[in-house]
């Protein structure tokens, strides 16, 4: 769809209607209150990893959308572990909801989803910061992995 906002916390909200839809769908495993603790603790620690990130992008005073060119290679915080750690807070979230719904077959989900953020946007930004930062872009994203 032309004008559709291209933007990973969409494709997120994409993924949770799915992983619902699932759910309801096809039955899973029952869940109680270790599955659920677990779920919750999951998406606190995807949501406490995507504001850690966002931090970053607004002390570096960096655009933090991901089809614009960025004004700073932010190498701090939670970007010395994962080069990519609000993507990697949504996978989380993902996850953790995968988990509070007991349906195993989302893990098919969050699969595709880690692909959809790859292609979508990993890739495309990593040679956008080649193209900004050069041999300081090159040597990050080499000593420091996409994910974990």
């Amino acid at each position: 769809m032309k004008g559709f906002p291209d933007l990973p916390p969409i494709w997120l909200v994409l993924f949770l209607v799915l992983n619902w839809a699932l759910a309801r769908v096809v039955p899973g495993f029952q869940t109680g209150p270790v599955t659920g603790a677990l779920s919750w603790g999951l998406i606190a620690i995807g949501l406490g990893l995507i504001g850690w990130a966002a931090f970053w992008f607004w002390r570096r005073k960096t655009t933090i959308e991901p089809h614009h060119d960025p004004q700073a290679l932010i190498i701090e915080g939670p970007f010395r572990i994962s080069r990519n750690p609000i993507y990697l807070g949504m996978i989380v979230i993902l996850l953790g909801s995968v988990i509070g719904r007991g349906q195993p077959l989302g893990l098919g989900l969050v699969a595709l989803f880690i692909y959809v953020l790859t292609a979508r946007f990993a890739k495309p930004e990593e040679a956008r910061l080649r193209a900004a930062f050069g041999v300081e872009a090159k040597n990050y994203i080499a000593s420091t992995k996409r994910w974990l």
